[in-house]
């Protein structure tokens, strides 16, 4: 009763919105923010099914004009939508071949023995691959297929409690602590090469790591495996430690797989040398893998297995956060936040938490990779009201956008869950608690990091 209730209103919003343009909003700017309001409501209460939303998001951008339709439908062009493509054909590959067993068998000697050490494991795992892989989707298409694997030979059946918690495992731990390793995720290289083109600032990855990793990385993925083991409290079969990788398989097939990945992964840790980006890397070899003759999925595989509600479902989001940023909403409601903002030289405190705190409020709106799109060009004003330098307030952005309350604002996340096949409203369960922890725990801790780390004695100097 209450949802519907909510949803009442914010349909009263919206139409208030198109009737009556608020005076700080142009009219193409309500008619965005309308639209938006109403998606991502029901996104967030799944009244309707995800890619049924995005279609209705698609046709209300149209027939309001609100942008052309390319920029409507540039979630299909973007390189993450493909990437998602890709890492479904991959999928499947690795599933028909019985590579993702083996891969299983073999990891699962070190880590199969225990829940607590299986979930712990699959999120060093996915953070130790933010490193060398430079991207949150890529590395949950590499994982997920091993992940369940893993839970089939722990004997978690789809839907139960450890299957779920296996999959919440692999999905946040491709994802979240790698937000403070530079190049690992797509809001970390949006800031890096904005603040580079518009004040000439070059971020150290050196020192990027240093001021992020120790709270925002290694203590936020401690806190991550602890809610999952909570919520989701799990026991590993006695009895499948013993059982041996899957030998129904040509070994010839997984040869010829590992080969293919072994050349994407190649690629994928060496784009800052060649400059392909990790999507035509995936999107090659998912080519290769459908090949006929040289691939190991066939067209009817590809016809039963592929998921294209989910494909509509991030096009979506992907293309509402461009909607947001090109129509000029994010920038228009963070410079109105920004008047509102208790900033002033001196409160360092209350200047971190005022920043950081418009940086989640923006990723909202706006999702994660807009937060630097629309924060960014702001840093020169913020950084005279604050008193603080430029770099210091582009990190802010950092301890905004590594925190998720809602799993549309995270393409990775999402698509970590989609590819596992359990429900998404599970993300809901660790991201409302990691939220209350990060903003109420974690980011007191982190600014105690910043003066420990002496970020702030420039200042007083």
């Amino acid at each position: 009763m209450f949802s519907r209730l909510f949803l009442a209103l914010i349909l009263l919003a919206a139409a208030a919105l198109l009737l009556f343009p608020p005076p700080m909003l142009d009219l193409l700017q309500s008619r965005t923010l309308a639209i938006v309001l109403v998606t991502l409501t029901l996104w967030a209460s799944s009244a309707l099914p995800q890619y049924l939303t995005s279609l209705l998001f698609f046709l209300a951008a149209i027939l309001l004009q609100v942008a052309t339709p390319a920029s409507v439908f540039s979630g299909f062009a973007s390189a993450a939508f493909w990437l998602i493509f890709a890492g479904l054909v991959i999928g499947m590959a690795i599933r028909s071949t019985g590579l993702g067993d083996r891969m299983a068998a073999l990891l699962g000697r070190h880590l199969a023995h225990s829940y607590t050490w299986l979930i712990c494991g699959l999120i060093l795992c996915g953070t130790l691959l933010g490193f060398v892989m430079p991207s949150s989707m890529g590395r949950a298409v590499m994982m997920v297929p091993i992940a369940m694997a893993l839970a089939e030979r722990c004997g978690f059946a789809p839907g139960s409690q450890g299957r779920i918690g296996v999959a919440l495992a692999v999905a946040f731990g491709c994802h979240v602590p790698t937000f403070t390793i530079l190049p690992s995720n797509i809001p970390n290289m949006v800031l890096s090469g904005t603040a580079e083109t518009i004040y000439g600032v070059h971020i150290s990855y050196t020192d990027y790591l240093w001021l992020h990793f120790p709270v925002l990385g290694l203590l936020k993925a401690a806190v991550i495996a602890a809610l999952i083991l909570w919520r989701y409290p799990a026991q590993v079969a006695a009895q499948t430690s013993a059982v041996p990788a899957t030998a129904s398989h040509d070994p010839a097939l997984q040869r010829r797989l590992s080969l293919i990945l072994l050349v994407a992964l190649g690629f994928w840790l060496t784009d800052s040398l060649h400059g392909i980006n990790p999507a035509w890397v995936g999107l090659a070899a998912a080519c290769l893998l459908l090949m006929p003759k040289i691939g190991m999925v066939s067209a009817d595989e590809l016809q039963k297995q592929m998921n294209i509600s989910m494909l509509l479902f991030v096009a979506g989001v992907l293309a509402l956060g461009a909607l947001v940023n090109s129509s000029g909403l994010g920038s228009a409601i963070a410079g109105a936040m920004m008047d509102w903002l208790p900033l002033q030289p001196g409160a360092d405190l209350q200047n971190f938490l005022s920043l950081s705190g418009l940086a989640f409020i923006t990723g909202l709106i706006a999702t994660l990779p807009g937060v630097p799109a629309v924060l960014t060009p702001m840093a020169g004003e913020l950084a005279q009201h604050s008193g603080w330098t430029v770099p210091m307030v582009l990190m802010t952005q950092v301890v905004g956008f590594s925190t998720i309350l809602f799993p549309y604002q995270s393409g990775p996340l999402i698509v970590g869950m989609q590819l596992c096949k359990e429900p998404l409203r599970e993300l809901l369960k660790i991201t409302v608690p990691l939220t209350l922890i990060s903003l109420l725990v974690l980011m007191p801790l982190d600014y105690l990091w910043w003066w420990l780390t002496g970020q702030f004695s420039a200042l007083s100097g």
